[in-house]
């Protein structure tokens, strides 16, 4: 069950209208590491987790905050929507609103969405469920949330540098410092669950590692000109007890691919639609 608080998580209140700081904040609200992203993905993860407990309501407590963040995001942009610039074209004096548009203003802003935020993101692509991962294993999906929370913050903390709007800062000041502990809770989470033995690296650890080539689960290909990769702390681990090796020169194990011409009636019909409508029948 879910119930709405009218008043939101945040402050969410510009000092001036600007549409076209607008259009930029749509990106943290429907872009790929925006917050409906993370508010689906968490959700999702929550409600599809067979594992204890506690990862279920931990994933459930953050998805649901998550909603509060989208809420604050489309009211500031609402907001922000308000009212518009000064005009920016002499053909746009008489109506404000072609002014906003021409000065870089979202049009679905002003057609599609009447002055309201929309689920897309800074150049109007809707948002979609495919960015969203619910793999129904916890470490990889965990190890997803880190990479979302990461990138998310990272996209906020360049939108604050986009603005001198002291009330626009204050709630993305806000959601950094909540992406802040995330990142914290997400890494923490995942050193809770290896060390429980739910899974581990390499995930999964529970298929069979005799089908696995393990001949080559070791191996450094360096497949690029330079051998700087050779210097990095990935080549002083080992895998499976066997020490890193470092392959200068990669060359091909497969053999050169050759197809078949395919059956004759296939061939026969494909060539003869090929036909269809060439000039002198051929």
């Amino acid at each position: 069950m879910f119930y709405h608080v009218k008043r939101l998580q945040y402050h969410a209140k510009p000092e001036r209208p600007d549409p076209v700081y607008a259009k930029k904040l749509q990106e943290v609200l429907g872009g790929a590491f925006g917050e409906i992203t993370v508010m689906m993905q968490y959700l999702f993860q929550g409600w599809n987790c067979r594992g204890p407990g506690k990862y279920r309501d931990l994933l459930l407590d953050i998805g649901t905050e998550e909603m509060g963040h989208v809420e604050m995001l489309a009211t500031m942009i609402a907001r922000l929507l308000e009212g518009s610039p000064v005009d920016q074209e002499a053909a746009a004096k008489s109506n404000p609103l072609v002014g906003a548009v021409l000065g870089g203003m979202s049009p679905q802003h002003a057609i599609v969405w009447g002055l309201g935020a929309s689920p897309n993101d800074s150049q109007d692509f809707p948002w979609t469920s495919r960015y969203i991962v619910a793999s129904g294993n916890l470490l990889a999906d965990f190890r997803a949330n880190l990479a979302a929370e990461s990138q998310g913050r990272l996209q906020v903390a360049r939108l604050y540098e986009m603005t001198t709007d002291a009330g626009v800062r204050d709630m993305l000041a806000f959601l950094l410092a909540r992406d802040t502990y995330h990142q914290h809770q997400w890494a923490a989470a995942i050193e809770e669950l290896e060390a429980e033995g739910w899974d581990a690296t390499p995930v999964p650890i529970a298929f069979p590692k005799q089908l696995e080539r393990v001949e080559n689960n070791h191996q450094f290909w360096n497949f690029s000109s330079g051998d700087e990769s050779a210097e990095g702390r990935w080549m002083k681990i080992k895998v499976d007890g066997k020490p890193i090796e470092y392959v200068q020169d990669p060359v091909p194990m497969g053999d050169e691919p050759e197809l078949g011409v395919g059956h004759p009636k296939l061939y026969n019909t494909v060539r003869e639609r090929a036909m269809v409508g060439a000039p002198n029948g051929r």
